[in-house]
């Protein structure tokens, strides 16, 4: 069973390579899993929050996509608790 909060660092990647890794962390998320929390920081991290909004937003597996506890992070809420 997965972690219910699964946290994913995506600092340094460019957004092809932030999406296989979001993509991957959806793919292996379980029942157990309620959130992932998207750490793609801030001054350099818009590019990545942007995409993560546009994408992410109406896909089948997210339920919403919310601000994190602070700008530089992004969560995908797939279950809520």
């Amino acid at each position: 069973m997965s972690a219910p909060i699964v946290s994913l660092d995506l600092h340094g990647m460019r957004q092809e390579e932030a999406c296989v890794a979001i993509d991957r962390e959806l793919a292996a998320a379980d029942s157990g899993t309620y959130q992932i929390r998207l750490i793609h920081g801030y001054h350099r991290g818009t590019n990545l929050r942007d995409m993560i909004m546009r994408e992410y937003r109406h896909h089948p597996d997210v339920r919403r996509v919310v601000p994190g506890e602070n700008q530089g992070v992004t969560i995908l809420v797939i279950r809520e608790l």
